[in-house]
């Protein structure tokens, strides 16, 4: 007797589902840390392209980029971000965390709470959301 098992069931992704809020803290700052170094470093060299590189997929496509990219390009504060800025912590929800940090800048007198919320899309962590406030 020839035994075969067929599974009616769809077959699973080769990737497999995960959560980065499953991370502890030190893996969360070994990830965000870099992420949050290189958009200060792009935002202030005014590299729009690279600056939006690990941007998510959904960020991408809701952006008007002629608008963003006219903000990025006449913002002072964006183009003088301090990159010795202080962690604060991280705030996890749902699929998503958010990462915060203090913010300087090199020509503005003040502080900015920084925020860049992180996930994974596609089996790679990406940015949902970075901003300056």
């Amino acid at each position: 007797m020839n035994e075969t098992s067929q599974s009616t069931d769809a077959p699973e992704s080769s990737e497999s589902f995960r959560n980065i809020i499953d991370h502890s803290d030190e893996e969360l700052l070994a990830i965000a840390g870099p992420i949050w170094a290189d958009l200060v470093k792009y935002s202030n060299e005014g590299e729009y392209g690279k600056f939006i590189r690990k941007f998510s997929y959904d960020l991408l496509y809701g952006l008007n980029e002629v608008e963003v990219g006219k903000q990025f390009a006449k913002s002072e504060l964006t183009r003088s971000l301090d990159p010795d800025c202080d962690f604060l912590g991280f705030i996890r929800r749902g699929q998503h965390v958010t990462c915060l940090y203090r913010v300087r800048s090199t020509k503005k007198q003040g502080e900015w709470l920084g925020r860049m919320v992180l996930g994974y899309e596609h089996g790679e962590i990406r940015i949902f959301a970075a901003s300056i406030f």
